[in-house]
């Protein structure tokens, strides 16, 4: 028999803590790494491990993250025999509101899982940046027998404040969960960690049927999963924790790092990028077993042009993503998006360049996000006086400055010029 996965991504997330990048654009909509989207991941993931049927459900600011769905990957050849699909709050819930937590996300989208009678629903988060192979949770789904299989990353102890903890026996059978806890329980056999959950869950059907349609009736439930749901099932299910060290992607080399991040702030969004540019990341994008899929675009290839002293194109211990010009400019140690163009004398350096943006020529930007579509005029400088800088845009309390597209002061003066 084979075995059928029904996927939901639970994509509907404000992200408020990315402010202002997520002023305009729900959180996994958000661009990463030069050329792609944080719901890239989760959907590469679950592509890559061989489960085509998932639904993306979408809420707050979804229209950039709906328009990405339907460039890369609802019209992908590769799903012509399976689907892709976005799916708005349905108000199916007694008061007809739109997603009240994760658990109702799916409670609202229940009819679907009743259509497709699927013998395993995974229900993973669209927030995070990792790869991870999402077969072998299965099998261990079923090796185990589990009813209900949550995905934990061992965290150092003093971090069990920062998330859902996990309470487990040796054998991974999970027997108490500790909502951000400075005193919750550590892993079995190791006194200085804790299993954190990362959010992603494998449930038999009949099991989250019946346990959604108990929890949509409760008036004061949060329906949530880590809150209420799965909390109501300890002693009454068999539950495990699938610990995510474990997992090994295909053509890796033998050893390498599991790799997750929770990008939930600025400053840990801006270190996740800088990963990327080391000579050796632990987040591997090169691998093509196991690509990170994203829209079908059709740039040009990036340009790095002239070659005289004071004046030379080129990148260092950088990435460059296609139809970007340097012309004449430096860049240095930062990501660059799509259609982005460097001037002569200008500099770029520590910093992310979302796609389209104009780096005027003498311009120094230094330390910074440049949100899509900010054209920066010549000679000016961004993260060099910081205190300047908190008067145009938004800084960060580390120092990182946020410049937002084509309502910046900057863009307003370029193109007034």
């Amino acid at each position: 028999m084979q075995l059928r996965v029904l996927a939901f991504v639970l994509a509907g997330g404000k992200g408020t803590r990315l402010y202002p990048l997520t002023k305009e654009r729900a959180k996994p909509a958000v661009p990463f790494g030069a050329r792609y989207r944080i719901v890239d991941f989760v959907l590469s993931n679950l592509i890559n491990s061989g489960i085509y049927s998932i639904y993306v459900l979408v809420q707050f600011k979804s229209q950039s993250l709906l328009e990405h769905l339907r460039e890369g990957w609802e019209a992908s050849s590769l799903l012509r025999n399976h689907f892709i699909i976005p799916v708005p709050a349905q108000m199916r819930s007694q008061g007809e509101d739109w997603y009240r937590g994760t658990a109702d996300a799916i409670y609202q989208n229940i009819n679907l899982i009743e259509q497709a009678e699927p013998h395993v629903v995974a229900i993973f988060g669209a927030d995070h940046i990792y790869r991870m192979n999402i077969r072998e949770m299965i099998e261990f789904h079923i090796d185990r027998g589990a009813q209900v299989t949550v995905s934990a990353i061992p965290v150092e102890k003093e971090q069990a404040v920062e998330f859902g903890v996990l309470e487990t026996r040796e054998d991974g059978l999970i027997s108490g969960f500790h909502e951000k806890k400075p005193d919750a329980p550590t892993m079995p056999g190791d006194p200085n960690r804790v299993y954190a959950s990362m959010g992603n869950y494998l449930f038999s059907t009949k099991l989250l049927l019946d346990e959604l349609r108990v929890d949509g009736e409760k008036e004061h439930s949060s329906h949530d999963f880590g809150r209420d749901i799965l909390p109501a099932l300890i002693g009454r299910a068999d539950m495990y924790a699938y610990d995510f060290q474990t997992n090994r992607i295909p053509a890796d080399p033998p050893g390498a790092p599991v790799y997750w991040r929770d990008v939930g702030t600025i400053d840990a969004f801006f270190d996740a990028n800088m990963d990327l540019r080391s000579i050796s990341p632990e987040l591997n994008l090169y691998n093509r077993q196991w690509p990170l899929r994203t829209a079908g675009y059709f740039d040009a290839p990036a340009k790095f042009i002239f070659d005289s002293d004071g004046r030379r194109g080129e990148a260092l211990d950088s990435i460059v993503a296609g139809g970007s010009i340097l012309s004449g400019g430096l860049v240095r140690t930062s990501v660059i998006g799509r259609g982005v163009r460097v001037h002569s004398h200008a500099s770029v350096e520590d910093s992310i360049i979302f796609d389209n943006c104009d780096i005027g020529r003498r311009a120094k930007v230094r330390r910074a996000i440049l949100d899509k579509n900010v054209r920066v005029p010549p000679d000016t400088t961004i993260g060099y006086d910081l205190e300047s800088d908190r008067q145009l845009y938004h800084v960060t309390e580390s120092g990182i400055v946020v410049v937002q597209g084509y309502r910046s002061p900057v863009d307003i003066a370029f193109m007034n010029l």
